[in-house]
C-alpha cells in the first residue's frame, strides 16, 4: 500500500460524514431557516469566490510552494476590470457592446495577472527566492499600488452584463457556481491528464530529482504561478460581479480558508500530493459550517478563531497519520503478505 493512500482518508471518508453532520446539526438547531432552498442558493453564490481563490493556491501548494499574493492579485485584477468597464461602457450600451467590453476587460485582467505570476515564478526559479517570501513581497507591493491608485475607495456601478455574471442564473444554475465548476474541471484535467500536471507533482515531491529526470523545472515553476494568477483574475471577475464593485480590501479573510480547504481536502503540506475533488468537497463542508454559524449568530471573530483551530487540528491529525498510523499499517500489510495461506 502506498503512503499516499493514507493521505486520502480524510477526504474519502471524513469529509462526506462531516458534511452530513453539519447539515444535520444546523438543521436541528435552525429547522426553519437552515434546510431551505434560499439558504442553499445563497451558499451556491458564495462558495465560488473562496473556491476560485483556493484553486489559485492549490497548484503552488502541490508543488511545495505557496502564494500569499492571491487576494492582492485578485483585487488588482478586479480593479482593472472595474475601471475599464465603468469608464468605457456607455450607460445606454446594448447587451452586445457590454459583452465585448466584458471580454476585453477580462482578457486585460488575465494579462495583468499572468505578468504577476510570471514574475513570481521567475523569482522562484531563476533567483532562488522561496515563493513564500516572493509572494509576501508581491502582496505588499500590489496592495500599496492598488490603494494608492484608488485611495482605498471602491469602484462601483458595474454594467448589467457584469452583474448578471455574479448574481444571475442559467438553466437554474447560479453563474458563479458554473464558473467555479468549469475552473475546477479545468484544474483537474491539467493536473491529471497533462505532462505539466505530472511535472507539478514531481516538483512537489522532490524538485532536484525532477530536474535530474529531465523536467524543465524553471519553466514549470513559472507556469504554476501564471496558472495560479489566472485563477486569481477569474476570482476577481466573480467578486466584482457579485459585489457590483471592486476594492483593494475585498476577500482578505479568505487566505486562511484557502489553506484550510486544501489541507482538509487531502493535500500533503509538504507538496507532491493533492486532488481537486477533495478540495471541492472540503469547500462544500466549510461553506456549510460558515453559513450555519452565520445564521446562528456566531461572531465573525469567533468563527475566524475556530478556522485557525481547525487548521491546527487537521495538521496534527495528518502528522499522527504519517508518523504512527501509516508505518503501522505498512507493517501489518507486510506481515499479511509473509503469513502462510
Amino acid at each position: 500500500m502506498r503512503k499516499t493512500a493514507f493521505l486520502t482518508i480524510i477526504p474519502a471518508l471524513g469529509l462526506p460524514a462531516l458534511a452530513l453532520a453539519g447539515l444535520a446539526t444546523f438543521g436541528a438547531l435552525m429547522p426553519e431557516s437552515f434546510p431551505s432552498k434560499r439558504t442553499f442558493e445563497s451558499m451556491a453564490f458564495q462558495m465560488p469566490e473562496l473556491g476560485l481563490l483556493t484553486l489559485a493556491m492549490f497548484l503552488p501548494f502541490v508543488s511545495a510552494g505557496f502564494n500569499l499574493s492571491i487576494i492582492a492579485t485578485a483585487n488588482v485584477s478586479s480593479l482593472f476590470m472595474a475601471w475599464l468597464w465603468t469608464s468605457r461602457i456607455p450607460a445606454d450600451a446594448g447587451a452586445a457592446t457590454q459583452a465585448v467590453w466584458l471580454f476585453l476587460g477580462f482578457v486585460g485582467a488575465c494579462a495583468v495577472a499572468a505578468a504577476i505570476g510570471a514574475g513570481i515564478g521567475a523569482m522562484a526559479a531563476y533567483v532562488g527566492v522561496h515563493p513564500t517570501l516572493t509572494t509576501l513581497g508581491v502582496m505588499t507591493l500590489l496592495k500599496g499600488i492598488g490603494i494608492s491608485l484608488t485611495r482605498g475607495a471602491p469602484i462601483t456601478g458595474m454594467p448589467p452584463a457584469v452583474q448578471f455574471l455574479g448574481n444571475g442564473t442559467f438553466l437554474g444554475v447560479p453563474m458563479p457556481l458554473a464558473v467555479f465548476a468549469a475552473a475546477a474541471l479545468a484544474t483537474a484535467l491539467v493536473l491529471g491528464k497533462t505532462s505539466f500536471g505530472k511535472y507539478i507533482y514531481m516538483i512537489g515531491s522532490n524538485i532536484n530529482a525532477a530536474y535530474y529526470s529531465g523536467v524543465a523545472t524553471h519553466q514549470v515553476l513559472i507556469g504554476i504561478y501564471v496558472f495560479s494568477s489566472l485563477m486569481c483574475a477569474l476570482a476577481g471577475l466573480v467578486m466584482t460581479a457579485r459585489f457590483n464593485s471592486a476594492r483593494m480590501g475585498y476577500g482578505e479573510s479568505y487566505l486562511l480558508l484557502t489553506v484550510l480547504a486544501i489541507i482538509m481536502g487531502g493535500a500533503d503540506p509538504n507538496g507532491g500530493f493533492g486532488k481537486v475533488w477533495g478540495v471541492v468537497l472540503a469547500l462544500f463542508v466549510l461553506q456549510i459550517i460558515s453559513t450555519g454559524l452565520t445564521l446562528y449568530g456566531v461572531s465573525q471573530h469567533i468563527s475566524l478563531a475556530m478556522w485557525g483551530l481547525v487548521l491546527i487540528l487537521v495538521l496534527a491529525v495528518k502528522y499522527c497519520n504519517r508518523r504512527w498510523y501509516a508505518p503501522w499499517a505498512l507493517r501489518r500489510q507486510a506481515e499479511a503478505v509473509k503469513a502462510p495461506a
